[in-house]
C-alpha cells in the first residue's frame, strides 16, 4: 500500500479522502460515516488514523502517511472508559516530534468489562467492533458458567443504547456476537462435536456457534467468511486459541503462541496487548490478551437475553415483582420443579444478576436505596417467620 509523503497539505488530504472506499485506511475499516465524523479536524489540518496497539501511554497508529508512534498525554480524560483503546479513531498532528493523539472519533461500539478494583470503573477492551468472537477452547471440559458470563456481556456490549452512533435506531449498527470452539480437531468423535456446539447454542438463541479446528482448518474459512467485513474481536481465557486462529486467518505467524499446560490444559500468557490486524480476506481483526476475570458491567440487557427463557417464565408470575424465592404462582418455582428449567441455569442467572447489581449499585443511589429496602423486607419477613415458629412452639 502507497502512502502520499509527510508533506501533504490539508488540501491534498482533502482530495485523498474524496472516496472512502479508495483511501489508503479503507483496509483498517475507513468508511463515508468516519470521513464525515472526521471533517472538523480535516479542516484543521489534522490526520486520520486507527489505533492499532497501545502500550505506556503511547499507541501505534496507521495513518495515510504511515503508521506513526503517538502520545496519549492530549487525551487523559477523568474518564477511564475514554482513554485510547486498540481500535479507536483518532486524529494526530500531521508533523511533530512526538506526533500527538489530539481527539478520538465518537466510538460505535465498545466492549467494555468492570475492573478488578472495588470501585465501579469499566475497562475497556476493543472499540468500533462489529463481530464480537468469544473463543472457548474445546481441550478441557466446557465452563457453560464461564460461557454464560462472557455472552452476558457480550451481548451488552453489542448492543447497548449508550454504545450506537446517535440518531441510530435500537440495534442498528451494534456489533454481532458468536461463539468459537476452537481446538475442534480434539473432539474427533462427530457425534460428540455436535452435542457439545448444541449445549452452546442453548446457551443464548440465536447466537451462532461455529467449531473450528486451526491444526485441520475445520471451519476456519467460514469464520473468515463471517468476519471479512468490519472489525472483529478474539476474547476468551488463556489458552482458547485466539492467537493461532488469528495467525491462521493471517496466513503466517504474527501473534507468538505458546502451549497449553499439560497438567490441566490451561494457557499461559502470551499476548500482552490488544492488537488490530487486517486479514487478507478482508476485515480486521483484534487479538487479545486471556482474560483471567470477566466482571459484568452495566450487563442486565446482556444477562436477560442469555437467560431469556427465565425472563419469559418471569413474565408469567402471578406477581410482577417476583423474586422467584417462595412466592405463590411462581411460574419459575413451578418450571424448577417439574424440571423443564435446570437448577444449573437459574443458579447462574441468580449469580449474574446479583454480580451486575453490586456493580451498578455503586454509582447509582437509587439501586443502592432499593437494594437496602429489599435486606429490611427480607430481614422483617425472616424475623416474622421465626417469631411466628416460635409461637407454636409455645
Amino acid at each position: 500500500m502507497s502512502f502520499p509523503s509527510s508533506s501533504s497539505s490539508p488540501s491534498s488530504l482533502s482530495t485523498l479522502q474524496g472516496s472512502s472506499s479508495s483511501h489508503p485506511l479503507a483496509a483498517y475499516g475507513w468508511d463515508d460515516n468516519w470521513e464525515a465524523d472526521f471533517a472538523p479536524y480535516a479542516r484543521q489540518g489534522l490526520l486520520p488514523g486507527r489505533v492499532v496497539r497501545v502500550d505506556r501511554g503511547q499507541c501505534d497508529i496507521v495513518t495515510p502517511q504511515g503508521t506513526v508512534r503517538a502520545d496519549t498525554a492530549f487525551v487523559v480524560p477523568r474518564d477511564p472508559m475514554r482513554i485510547v483503546c486498540t481500535g479507536d479513531w483518532a486524529a494526530v498532528d500531521p508533523e511533530g516530534d512526538p506526533q500527538f493523539v489530539r481527539t478520538l472519533l465518537p466510538r460505535r461500539t465498545a466492549f467494555v468489562r468492570s475492573t478488578s478494583s472495588k470501585r465501579s470503573e469499566g475497562q475497556v477492551l476493543a472499540t468500533n467492533v462489529d463481530h464480537i468472537a468469544i473463543c472457548v477452547s474445546l481441550a478441557v471440559e466446557l465452563d457453560l458458567g464461564r460461557v454464560e458470563r462472557f455472552l452476558a456481556l457480550a451481548l451488552s456490549s453489542a448492543g447497548g443504547d449508550a454504545l450506537l452512533r446517535d440518531g441510530a435506531a435500537d440495534g442498528e449498527g451494534a456489533a454481532e456476537t458468536l461463539v468459537v470452539l476452537t481446538k475442534a480437531d480434539l473432539v474427533p468423535d462427530a457425534v460428540t462435536l455436535s452435542h457439545l456446539v448444541q449445549d452452546v447454542e442453548r446457551l443464548a438463541p440465536g447466537v451462532q456457534v461455529l467449531p473450528v479446528s486451526s491444526a485441520t482448518g475445520e471451519g476456519v474459512d467460514v469464520f473468515a467468511a463471517l468476519v471479512s467485513g468490519g472489525t472483529s474481536v478474539l476474547l476468551g481465557a488463556s489458552g482458547a486459541g485466539k492467537s493461532t486462529l488469528a495467525n491462521t486467518l493471517l496466513g503466517h505467524d504474527e501473534m507468538e503462541v505458546r502451549a497449553t499446560r499439560d497438567m490441566d490444559g490451561k494457557g499461559r500468557h502470551t499476548t500482552t496487548t490488544r492488537n488490530l490486524l487486517v486479514l487478507p480476506s478482508g476485515g480486521v481483526l483484534i487479538d487479545t490478551p486471556g482474560l483471567r476475570g470477566v466482571g459484568l458491567y452495566d450487563a442486565e440487557a446482556g444477562v436477560g437475553q442469555v437467560f431469556s427463557e427465565i425472563e419469559e417464565l418471569a413474565a408469567t408470575c402471578r406477581f410482577h415483582d417476583c423474586a422467584h424465592e417462595a412466592e405463590p404462582g411462581c411460574a419459575v418455582l413451578a418450571a424448577l420443579e417439574d424440571g423443564t428449567l435446570p437448577e444449573r441455569r437459574m443458579d447462574s442467572y441468580r449469580k449474574l444478576l446479583r454480580e451486575n447489581q453490586r456493580i451498578v449499585a455503586k454509582t447509582d443511589a437509587r439501586v443502592r436505596s432499593e437494594i437496602r429496602r429489599d435486606w429490611k423486607r427480607k430481614g422483617a419477613e425472616g424475623r416474622a417467620a421465626m417469631e411466628a415458629k416460635r409461637g407454636r412452639v409455645r
